[in-house]
């Protein structure tokens, strides 16, 4: 064989790997999303059946005294935290979370209104209201807000934050 001949058979070889290598990105990720699942999960919150758990009429009223419905905030996303009017560190906690969830929204965030549903008639922490401004407060019977929203065994509503759809169904729970 002639040392200056160039071999047909090598340069095949060549292209098949370099096709192998810049297919292999593609079969390997369908390799791994259809044969190799994963079994861990991130997601935190609890799908909730809206169908089961729309808006109840809850006799809530503003901190004036004035009847104000849940309703009112219908069209709107309802990021909702139910807990007493003698709010401790892991429930203000859970309210400036509230308020930094709706400000990553950017330019949306006007499409998400804050609501605590205060549990007593304790007065409110003028610190923490001004922590939170911007949070729709209404004052609610315990047992309304008890019957309503779903809890695991043992479990309290003040240790959740609940999601509600633009439709005004419950449909989503955070711990």
């Amino acid at each position: 064989m002639d040392q200056n001949k160039p071999n047909p058979g090598y340069g095949r070889w060549k292209l098949l790997a370099v096709l192998f290598v810049c297919a292999s990105p593609l079969i390997f990720s369908y390799l791994t999303y259809y044969v190799i699942k994963p079994t861990g999960r991130t997601n935190y919150g609890a799908l909730i059946d809206p169908r089961s758990h729309p808006i109840p009429a809850l006799g809530s009223t503003g901190l004036d005294g004035k009847p104000l419905a849940l309703d009112a905030y219908k069209g709107k996303w309802i990021m909702l935290q139910a807990a007493p009017g003698d709010c401790q560190q892991a429930c203000k906690d859970q309210l400036v979370a509230m308020r930094q969830l709706r400000l990553m929204q950017g330019k949306d965030m006007e499409r998400i209104e804050r609501v605590w549903l205060i549990t007593d008639d304790t007065p409110l922490d003028t610190v923490l209201m001004r922590v939170i401004d911007g949070t729709r407060m209404l004052r609610v019977k315990p047992e309304a807000v008890k019957a309503w929203l779903p809890v695991e065994a043992g479990g309290k509503a003040s240790e959740h934050l609940y999601l509600i759809d633009p439709l005004g169904n419950l449909m989503m729970r955070f711990p």
